[in-house]
C-alpha cells in the first residue's frame, strides 16, 4: 500500500477524508480512464494522434496500468507532454481503507464531486473477487440491505466503475495485466446500486474490462447481479454476455414484495421467465439465484421445496447467504441447522446449492452491508 493509502486507512476525520487520497479533486483535466478504443481515438485526434497511437495509449492505461503519461515510453516526449497538459489517467480517491480479520479489504471511494461508494476485495484460495459498485446509494429499498437505506444519489460513470478495478490492481501492484495467479481474477457487480438501472455505463465499463488488450478479464469470470429489472435482463446477455445472478430471496410474491419491492413491478413469474431465455444460459453457464437466509421469514423447508419447484427447469445454482446484520436491521440470521437443512433439500433435488461463508462482516463489507454517507444534493444547491 502506498503512503497515501496507508494514511487513508487510519483517517476518519470528517472533511479530511474526502481529500486524503484524491490528489485529482479539483483537477479540471478530463480523465482518459473510462474511454474505450474508439473514444480514445476521437479524444486524441485533435492532438494529431493517429489511430494506432491511440491504441498504444489504450494498452498503457488498461494493460500496463500507468498513472503517469511519462511512463508511456513508446510515445514521443512532445506527445507525452501534450497528453499530460490536457488529460489525466486518474483513479477514484480513497477516503477510507479497512482490512478485515479474514483478509477482506474495503475501500471507501471519493469521486470528483466528493460523493462516495464502496468497493470490496474478497480473497479465496483459488481466486480473488472484487465486488464493484454501480451507483452511489440505491433506489430499490430492499428491506434486508444496508445500501437500500441510503437512497439513490446518482449513477457512477464508466470511469468510476472501471476505476474501481484499476484501483484494486494498483493496491496489489498487479500491473501489467498478469496472465495467471491474479489477485483480482473475478468481478461481481454486487456492490452498491442496481447495475441494470445504470446499464449503459456498466456495459461500457465491463466491455473495457473484458478487452483482451486491456484488463483482459474473461466474461466467464464476471457476474452481474440484479434484483430483477426484467426488461434489461435479455439485453444484458446479448450486449455484455456475462454471468447472471438474481437476488431472489423469496418464493412467494407477497413476501418478495416486502423484501425486494421491485417485485411489485416485475413479479417472480416474469422474473423467472426472463431467466429461462437469458442468452447463453445452459448447464455450463448457469444462472445463480441468491437467497438471503432470514430467521423465521423465508427459511422453512416448505420454502426450500418451493424454490426447487420454481427453478427446476432453469440451468441454475443457488447461493444461500447467511444474513449479515447491520445497524438498525430488523432481521436475524437463520440458524445453522435451518440453513443446512434448506441447503440439503435443494442439493437433493439435483440443483447445486452452496452456503456462502460471510466475509468481511467485522468491517461491514459483507453482502448487504455496504453503505456510504453520500446524500443527493438538490439541483439548486449543487449549482451554487
Amino acid at each position: 500500500m502506498n503512503d497515501a493509502a496507508s494514511k487513508a486507512a487510519s483517517a476518519d476525520t470528517p472533511g479530511l477524508r474526502d481529500f486524503i487520497n484524491n490528489p485529482n479533486l479539483g483537477d479540471a483535466r478530463p480523465s482518459l480512464v473510462g474511454m474505450d478504443r474508439a473514444e480514445l481515438a476521437v479524444a486524441l485526434a485533435p492532438l494529431g494522434v493517429k489511430a494506432y497511437r491511440a491504441q498504444q495509449v489504450f494498452r498503457w492505461i488498461y494493460n500496463q496500468g500507468v498513472s503517469d503519461f511519462e511512463a508511456m515510453t513508446n510515445l514521443s516526449k512532445d506527445l507525452r507532454t501534450a497528453l499530460a497538459e490536457q488529460f489525466s489517467v486518474a483513479r477514484p480517491g480513497v477516503s477510507q481503507y479497512q482490512k478485515s480479520e479474514d483478509g477482506t479489504q474495503k475501500w471507501l471511494l471519493a469521486f470528483d464531486d466528493t460523493q462516495e461508494a464502496e468497493c470490496v476485495h474478497i480473497p479465496e484460495t483459488d481466486r480473488g473477487t472484487l465486488c464493484v459498485s454501480s451507483q452511489v446509494g440505491c433506489t430499490l429499498t430492499c428491506s434486508f440491505c444496508h445500501t437500500g437505506t441510503q437512497k439513490l444519489v446518482r449513477n457512477l460513470s464508466v470511469a468510476e466503475i472501471i476505476g474501481q478495478i484499476m484501483l484494486a490492481r494498483d493496491s496489489f501492484d498487479e500491473w501489467p495485466t498478469p496472465q495467471v495467479d491474479r489477485k483480482v481474477s473475478n468481478i461481481v457487480m454486487m456492490g452498491m446500486g442496481e447495475p441494470l438501472y445504470n446499464f449503459e455505463k456498466v456495459k461500457r465499463a465491463l466491455l473495457i474490462a473484458m478487452d483482451h488488450e486491456g484488463l483482459s478479464i474473461s466474461k466467464r469470470k464476471i457476474t452481474l447481479s440484479t434484483s430483477g429489472v426484467v426488461p434489461m435482463i435479455e439485453r444484458c446477455g446479448n450486449e455484455i454476455g456475462v454471468q447472471l445472478a438474481i437476488s431472489l430471496h423469496a418464493v412467494r410474491d407477497d413476501l418478495r414484495n416486502e423484501l425486494v419491492p421491485i417485485n411489485k413491478k416485475w413479479p417472480i413469474k416474469e422474473l423467472l421467465a426472463a431467466c429461462r431465455i437469458y442468452p447463453g444460459s445452459r448447464n455450463s453457464r448457469r444462472v445463480t439465484f441468491e437467497y438471503v437466509m432470514l430467521k423465521g421469514v423465508n427459511d422453512s423447508t416448505a420454502e426450500a421445496r418451493e424454490l426447487v419447484r420454481l427453478i427446476s427447469d432453469i440451468p441454475s445454482k443457488v447461493n444461500l447467504i447467511p444474513f449479515n446484520p447491520w445497524p438498525g436491521s430488523i432481521y436475524e440470521c437463520s440458524t445453522d441447522a435451518a440453513i443446512h437443512e434448506f441447503n440439503e433439500i435443494v442439493n437433493a433435488a439435483g440443483i447445486t446449492a452452496r452456503i456462502r461463508r460471510p466475509r468481511g462482516s467485522d468491517i461491514l463489507a459483507a453482502c448487504g452491508q455496504l453503505k456510504s454517507e453520500s446524500v443527493r444534493v438538490p439541483r439548486a444547491s449543487a449549482a451554487n
